[in-house]
């Protein structure tokens, strides 16, 4: 039988970033502007490790390439997935990501980015941008050329709880006070439109892709509002927020067991509160705040028993 993959994360450093990372996970983090913690990644930039057992100290994106039997043999040419963890202690910049097609050709070979968000926690009165009010290309890139950005901006507030879902060419920024949970493609490609004209500690503004962006930007902007399925019982809920062509994505609220079977090639698991126990067929697991792992192919029947609630997806 195959064990769980627990990972050590890989921290980023953010011009907006904070400490919140530590505070609420206890991750120790290389500074006072730790804007991402990258959880589960195989991704060149930022592998996470895996912390203990057979693999130890092998990174994921070592484990994929040598151990693909871990994965049920997926058909992809790298780990779909990246789990992020993100500390918006300030605004990011207004962004879009690329679609597969666009990167492919324009970045090397890389995956475009499709994401999704679950609002941690958040400020009372925090809001995203996500979408905007250009009807065509030229009205979006007049707007942005005469710098009117707030008849442009299409602001969304948020609470926590909250689960948006952002494909490709979606123009989006997360804004100050916000924690969020990030289930996207493992891909490293974003396009700054706007960055609130920030200077970093030498004085310099951060590069624009304004180019690149008109290019890829959804316009008029398509809302993509997912209804979620939930499935609630005395002792666990589920919901499941999205199933489209890179993720499907769920909230395990455990209030006293969840029984299951692992049938899919791979499931990726962050538990975002709460302890329990992660039972298998052959050990058993204290899971805690923070935790982030990997139920491996043919893993076989598992229980996670407590009190507890984990974001969870798989491609």
């Amino acid at each position: 039988m195959k064990a769980p993959l627990f990972l050590t994360p890989i921290f980023q450093e953010r011009i907006w970033g904070g400490t919140r990372l530590q505070d609420l996970y206890g991750y120790d983090i290389p500074s006072r502007k730790t804007g991402e913690c990258w959880a589960i990644s195989a991704h060149p930039n930022g592998p996470s490790i895996v912390r203990s057992g057979e693999y130890e100290g092998m990174t994921l994106l070592e484990l994929w390439e040598k151990h693909p039997e871990l994965f049920g043999h997926y058909e992809s040419d790298r780990f779909p997935l990246l789990t992020k963890i993100i500390d918006a202690n300030d605004d990011l910049s207004v962004q879009v990501h690329p679609d597969d097609e666009y990167a492919r050709t324009n970045e090397n070979g890389e995956l475009g980015k499709t994401e999704c968000w679950y609002i941690i926690d958040c400020e009372e009165g925090a809001e995203i941008i996500f979408g905007h009010h250009a009807r065509t290309k030229e009205e979006f890139a007049g707007m942005i050329e005469e710098g009117r950005w707030n008849d442009l901006l299409q602001r969304v507030p948020i609470s926590p709880g909250d689960f948006f879902y952002v494909p490709s060419g979606t123009l989006h920024a997360l804004c100050k006070g916000t924690i969020v949970l990030e289930t996207q493609q493992s891909s490293d490609i974003t396009y700054r439109v706007y960055d609130y004209d920030r200077r970093d500690q030498d004085g310099n503004t951060r590069e624009l892709h304004l180019g690149k962006a008109l290019e890829v930007t959804t316009v008029p902007h398509t809302f993509h509002k997912a209804e979620p399925a939930i499935i609630k019982t005395k002792q666990f809920t589920i919901t499941t927020f999205v199933e489209e062509r890179y993720f499907t994505v769920y909230k395990w609220d455990v209030h006293e067991e969840l029984n299951m079977m692992q049938e899919k090639p791979f499931i990726l698991a962050s538990v975002i509160d709460g302890q329990g126990i992660l039972h298998t067929e052959e050990s058993r697991y204290t899971l805690q705040k923070g935790d982030h792992f990997i139920l491996p192919y043919q893993m076989g029947s598992f229980s996670i028993k407590g009190d507890i609630q984990l974001i969870v997806s798989h491609p």
